[in-house]
């Protein structure tokens, strides 16, 4: 039934991205040969062709965009994907479309001129048509998911789910289920040999091996395995009962103190080693890391420099005795420290009595501009220097100061392997919400999803977010 609805859905989702690219080929003939702006700033010298001979590649382009879109996972429906990543799937799989379309186009007006209709199309309509369908297909794609996550939340069509371990692990999974209505999940209840009574206000449906009457029972969907490690033994009996029912199988490990790294096979003459500290920052992609950093971070420290000097005096206006830039000690990759730079938003020689200490709301070390800049980021601006003479990246995580590095790593486990990659001005955890004084256990769990889960896209995807989530947050005392 599961599989059954997911084509279902990729059909639909198939038809409003043809539908969307059709709209948007027809609409970029129109505004380029029938109006007035278009043709104003790039007037047509060949005459105007009969919109029949741009309807006529219409089935070429219906072909093609899917196997595209497929080839990129955007008909892969997971129900939590995240815009930006589809984002740039449609933007990848448009320019290469688009690419082959007109290749295509070329080759046959050239070595088969005698075909049925000119092959001749403008390539200022391809221009035209690759950014209204980009804007297409997005749009297209936003308001079907709008639709379906009200539908959803409104409790139709969910998938329902049953969780098998009712321990803190299995409880973890079905809250977030709960607290994503908009995603179509619910969770029916558990399954476990030794809790009895209703966890997170759900029952308790039966043991282990109950769970091909409870999923025949319950119409189970999904099967989310969340048992902890030392009821591992018992995961391949589990598996092997629910494999015999249409339904889902998702595994969540609880492997969190062994692994918190992407695990790498390794080859020792024929003996496969899986390594479990690997992170894919590494080799080539640490150096396109640092490509992508000292360009950016130039361009963005030459286009904020008339900021900085407008800041420098406003600290000097109101920021009371003291340099304008304050530089502080932080850590960054494999443990070594740097010299941080800042705004200085505090008081000169805040610290001079209490020694390191953290930030606290209403915190009176501040100075009056200092507030407005530790509220907005606005202090954190000159760590572009930090980017370009190779101290921090643009995205990681945060750096610390030693001391508190000292304190974090001997109370929470695997804190150091947060400095396997080099510091952030941005980082997964601040744009989710984890920075300031908040809880340093979800800052790391955030920082160890960034490292395992490294991409150049993931990196740009920060960058985005930052713009929308990044400034401002309560947090920032």
């Amino acid at each position: 039934m599961v599989r059954f609805k997911s084509r279902v859905m990729a059909a639909v989702f198939l038809a409003v991205d043809v539908l969307a690219t059709n709209l948007a080929w027809v609409l970029a003939y129109v505004l380029r040969f029938q109006t007035d702006f278009v043709t104003g700033l790039m007037p047509v010298t060949k005459g105007i062709p009969p919109i029949s001979q741009y309807l006529l590649l219409l089935p070429l382009i219906s072909i093609l965009w899917p196997v595209f879109l497929y080839f990129y996972g955007l008909y892969k429906l997971t129900r939590g994907r995240s815009r930006i990543d589809e984002f740039f799937g449609i933007f990848l799989s448009v320019l290469n479309a688009s690419a082959v379309t007109l290749g295509i186009a070329l080759y046959v007006r050239v070595y088969y001129p005698t075909t049925l209709w000119d092959w001749d199309y403008s390539r200022v309509v391809f221009a035209i048509f690759v950014a209204l369908d980009i804007v297409a297909l997005n749009v297209g794609r936003w308001w079907l998911r709008s639709y379906l996550q009200r539908r959803w939340a409104a409790g139709h069509n969910v998938e329902r789910v049953l969780v098998a371990g009712a321990g803190e692990l299995g409880e973890s999974v079905a809250q977030t289920i709960a607290a994503h209505r908009e995603l179509g999940y619910r969770v029916v209840g558990f399954i476990d040999d030794v809790r009895k009574k209703p966890v997170a206000e759900l029952p308790v449906l039966g043991t282990l091996d109950d769970v091909t009457r409870i999923v025949t029972e319950h119409h189970v969907d999904q099967v989310y395995i969340a048992l902890p490690i030392e009821e591992h033994p018992k995961l391949l009996k589990l598996i092997k009962c629910v494999s015999n029912e249409c339904v889902d199988i998702k595994v969540v490990p609880d492997v969190v103190q062994y692994a918190t790294s992407k695990a790498a096979l390794e080859d020792l003459d024929g003996i496969p080693i899986v390594s479990l500290n690997e992170v894919p920052l590494a080799g080539w992609n640490s150096m396109l890391k640092r490509v992508m950093d000292v360009a950016l971070g130039t361009v963005l420290l030459l286009a904020f420099s008339p900021f900085f000097v407008i800041i420098a005096a406003l600290i000097k206006w109101r920021g009371g005795k003291g340099a304008v830039f304050y530089r502080q000690e932080r850590m960054s990759l494999d443990g070594r420290t740097f010299q941080m730079y800042k705004f200085r938003s505090m008081a000169a020689e805040a610290e001079a009595e209490t020694g390191p200490v953290w930030a606290k709301e209403h915190d009176p070390r501040r100075t009056d501009i200092g507030i407005w800049l530790r509220r907005f980021n606005l202090d954190e601006f000159p760590q572009l220097i930090n980017v370009v003479f190779g101290d921090m990246s643009l995205v990681g995580p945060r750096p610390e100061r030693p001391p508190f590095v000292q304190q974090f790593k001997e109370r929470i486990p695997q804190y150091m392997l947060r400095h396997r990659v080099r510091s952030g001005i941005t980082g997964w955890a601040q744009v989710n919400g984890w920075r300031g004084n908040t809880s340093i256990e979800k800052r790391l769990e955030c920082d160890l999803y960034y490292i395992e889960n490294w991409s150049l896209l993931l990196d740009i995807k920060i960058l985005i977010l930052t713009l929308f989530r990044g400034f401002g947050q309560r947090h920032a005392y």
